[in-house]
């Protein structure tokens, strides 16, 4: 039997209703500065939903375009603006959008959020062009920080 000890690990904050609400603040803010309609999700680690917002004019399908954005970059750690190449005919993820029973969704809009180092949610926008979209999450995530 080994006498060695693993390092206790440190309890990182979860992401809160809070830290929720502030990432569909300030997504909904940038998009309203850019005049663009929007959805925003944003999911807790394990995939739950804690906030989400539709604007009443935005078009129908960006709700679930940026709930499946917040999952795909939440199961992957990844922003989906980086996963784009990924899922091509010949790319190493090429089937993983029909492989599973939730669907993901490889277009830029969704970012996994970090706490001290670890994965603790992710936020999905839907409704702009894919690269407005990244950059209103992205402005998310530089308010949460």
């Amino acid at each position: 039997m080994s006498t060695a000890t693993t390092p206790a690990r440190t309890a990182v904050a979860p992401l809160t209703t809070q830290d929720a609400e502030l990432l569909v603040s300030a997504a909904r803010a940038a998009a309203e500065r850019a005049g663009v309609t929007v959805s925003i999700t944003v999911l807790d680690a394990g995939g739950h939903p804690l906030a989400f917002r539709r604007d009443d004019r935005a078009v129908l399908i960006s709700g679930e375009t940026s709930t499946r954005k917040a999952f795909t970059a939440l199961q992957l750690d990844a922003p989906t603006a980086d996963l784009v190449d990924a899922v091509r005919p010949g790319g190493p993820f090429h089937t993983l959008p029909t492989a599973l029973d939730r669907p993901l969704l490889f277009i830029a809009g969704g970012l996994p959020v970090h706490r001290d180092g670890r994965l603790i949610g992710a936020i999905g926008v839907g409704g702009g062009a894919p690269d407005e979209d990244h950059a209103f999450a992205a402005t998310a995530l530089d308010a949460l920080l």
